[in-house]
């Protein structure tokens, strides 16, 4: 089994207030594009950081750049609530295309990548999810708070329209 980052925000008592006020929907669709954008900053890494291959390495081989296309980031809505909005940014594995795009076989199915991540006896690992996630973790976080901020202002004035057209209240 592969093992698990978790990045986790805390001393936001300020953000947990305004989001218990705005409805559920919005709240919970707030969090979840937040942590979206993070973790889209932490896949983009992991994508460049993917090694591939100089050349073709045989015929039964994934062809190169396999390994780059298969970083994906995966919400996971079994462990996401209103509060908490769970990403994964991981390796698509165990699926394969055949003749597909322009370019024929662009398989995704880079079932290797634990090999290249951590490692065999006969090979030393060559990392790229776990660098990633450490060399973006900062920018991950600011990319979730700014990305929140616009989402609470947009529901925010959304919210304020829709009561001020239901008072009777005009705009000038």
């Amino acid at each position: 089994m592969a093992k698990r980052e978790t990045v986790k925000i805390e001393g936001l008592a300020e953000l947990g207030k305004a989001l218990r006020e705005l409805p559920d929907r919005v709240a919970k669709n707030g969090l979840r594009v937040s942590v979206y954008a993070g973790a889209k900053v932490v896949r983009d890494e992991a994508r460049a950081r993917a090694p591939k291959a100089q050349q073709s390495l045989g015929p039964n081989q994934p062809p190169p750049g396999t390994l780059k296309r298969s970083v994906i980031m995966k919400h996971i809505p079994e462990l996401s609530s209103l509060t908490r909005q769970t990403f994964f940014v991981t390796v698509r594995h165990g699926k394969k295309y055949r003749k597909q795009g322009k370019k024929g076989n662009l398989s995704q199915d880079a079932w290797y990548w634990r090999f290249v991540e951590f490692g065999t006896r006969k090979m030393a690992a060559r990392p790229f999810l776990r660098p990633a996630l450490e060399a973006k973790r900062r920018e991950a976080a600011q990319a979730m708070k700014e990305r929140l901020q616009q989402r609470v202002a947009m529901e925010a004035k959304k919210i304020q329209h829709k009561t001020l057209g239901h008072s009777g209240a005009g705009l000038l």
